[in-house]
């Protein structure tokens, strides 16, 4: 594990991206970009705009210790995706705990075989370029700086929702990633709460993701299949209530980030942002109940990702590329 000693460059911001009236081609210089998440493995090729050149996507079983399909995860996704036109470098989004300066994933509990797993090794086995890892969440907050609702703004937070928890912050212009750090979905929010796979109890994870929600839903009569949208598109007060449980357990984890960083905007990515204005409002009434942003700290202000293809995390690891040039 990269300790506190070791030198680690910071992941500074780069200028905003120029308008340019046309792409620039793949062949001259294209951004690398891949996100690992449990079960999945996308993959971008960009400009230096943002704009996607190319994109591939890859599944892959997590409950194997056995590295071998993740590996012809990666190389199938680099090789579509990165073979006909090597990018300047790929800049890898993963979930789990990394030492960003060994291109290791040291951990990602849903998924044993990530264990110490040479992903930057393994990606140069097919790319012969340079390979820069980060914390998934880390580089999502990059994406919006540069490409959402972050842009203009030198502290924020972004967050993802969903399968996969977790916060990244920008704070006076910097992302704050100190060696060993984590994004926030360990924090414990219940000291005799449900189990986590971590091994803790009371995790936010164990209340703020998914298999909560779906679990929750179940025992109030939805089914195993109900989701943040069809919960807030739903007039049944029942489903309101579920609804409203599940904001407050988001907001439990944002408030804790509200009271140490105050970081005013916090930027809502993945399942969350499928339950639209609805979902969003009960977070950010949540917050507003809390007082101690009323002294000297920015109103805090949620706001949901938009977009029909949730790009963040990619654009934020071919941002990260851009900070390494």
């Amino acid at each position: 594990m990269t300790s506190g000693s070791r030198h680690r460059a910071a992941l500074r911001l780069v200028e905003e991206p120029a308008e340019q009236p046309a792409a620039e081609p793949a062949s001259h210089g294209g951004l690398g970009a891949l996100e690992l998440l449990p079960g999945r493995v996308r993959a971008a090729l960009l400009d230096r705009t943002g704009r996607v050149l190319r994109r591939t996507q890859v599944s892959y079983p997590t409950g194997t210790p056995d590295t071998a399909q993740i590996d012809a995860a990666l190389r199938a996704v680099a090789t579509e995706c990165f073979g006909p036109d090597q990018p300047v470098a790929i800049g890898v989004a993963a979930a789990g705990l990394v030492d960003a300066e060994a291109g290791v994933i040291l951990q990602a509990h849903e998924v044993p075989a990530l264990r110490g797993y040479p992903i930057a090794e393994v990606l140069r086995t097919v790319s012969p370029v340079p390979v820069h890892i980060e914390h998934r969440a880390r580089l999502q907050v990059l994406g919006d700086r540069w490409f959402g609702a972050g842009r203009g703004r030198s502290t924020f937070a972004s967050v993802s929702t969903g399968e996969v928890l977790g916060v990244g912050i920008l704070y006076d212009g910097q992302v704050l990633a100190p060696p060993g750090g984590r994004s926030g979905a360990h924090m414990t929010v219940a000291a005799s709460g449900a189990r986590c796979t971590c091994g803790a109890r009371g995790c936010w994870k164990t209340v703020a993701t998914t298999p909560w929600l779906r679990a929750r839903a179940a025992t109030a009569g939805f089914g195993e299949r109900a989701s943040v949208a069809s919960l807030a598109a739903s007039a049944d007060p029942a489903a309101g209530v579920v609804l409203a449980e599940y904001a407050d357990n988001l907001a439990l984890g944002l408030l804790n980030i509200q009271q140490l960083f105050a970081p005013g905007l916090f930027v809502l990515h993945g399942e969350a942002r499928l339950g639209g204005d609805r979902f969003r409002e009960l977070i950010e009434h949540r917050l507003h109940e809390d007082s101690s942003w009323r002294h000297g700290a920015e109103q805090p202000t949620v706001s949901v990702a938009d977009t029909d293809v949730d790009d963040i995390a990619l654009l934020g690891a071919a941002g990260l590329v851009l900070s390494r040039l």
